[in-house]
């Protein structure tokens, strides 16, 4: 299982631990929204946000978050609605339709934008890390994720590899990449092990004897 951190941010700020099991970040976007999302809290504040955006690597890890507000939330969970219409539309095999082609015209607007830009600096033990050019900005930031999107739902092969996970009340969205394509679970650990768990004790329930 694929995971992130990043610190708390401002007094009382506690860290959130993430998963990135999805193979790809749009898709781990779209986990964010889901009942079943196993962080310490759901992208509906900016503090979660910006933590997020760390710990999945789309801001460096010493990017200041100050510039992370109510908009930029506003603007990923739309972005997030967006992409669940359009992967689960593929995964169903449904037609393209009015919501969908809206769906799909407000991700490719998104992606039309230039992501980050980035260069390499030393930090103060002299090894290179990576830091944004300039500010942060949220439609850098959604340009990244929305682009991503683009190139998965353009590729034939990775569209085929698109599954929903098998776990009880898991909707995760997951890209397959197995050999053989029987993965079953958005992640092995997590609901893998719980399914595993929950046959044992099947296995092991001891049925009480019938009355006389």
């Amino acid at each position: 299982m694929a995971a992130g951190r990043a610190a708390g941010r401002g007094a009382g700020a506690v860290p959130y631990a993430w998963r990135f099991d999805s193979g790809r970040i749009c898709l781990d976007l779209v986990a964010t929204g889901e009942p079943t999302f196993r962080g310490c809290g759901r992208l509906d504040s900016a503090i979660p946000l910006g933590q997020w955006l760390i710990a999945a690597g789309l801001l460096p890890e010493r990017t200041p978050l100050a510039a992370v507000d109510a908009d930029w939330v506003r603007s990923f969970a739309e972005l997030r609605s967006n992409l669940g219409q359009l992967v689960r539309a593929e995964i169903d095999g449904r037609p393209s339709g009015t919501a969908l082609e809206a769906a799909l015209e407000r991700v490719n607007a998104l992606a039309s934008a230039a992501p980050p830009g980035i260069r390499a600096v030393r930090d103060e033990r002299g090894a290179l890390v990576r830091e944004l050019c300039a500010a942060p900005r949220c439609g850098a930031l959604l340009a990244a994720v929305a682009r991503d999107a683009v190139e998965l739902l353009t590729d034939p092969a990775a569209r085929a590899r698109l599954r929903q996970c098998e776990g009880d009340s898991c909707l995760r969205v997951y890209l397959d990449t197995s050999r053989g394509a029987r993965r079953r679970w958005c992640s092995s650990e997590v609901c893998g092990n719980r399914e595993r768990v929950a046959r044992h004790r099947r296995r092991t329930t001891v049925r009480p004897a019938p009355s006389a």
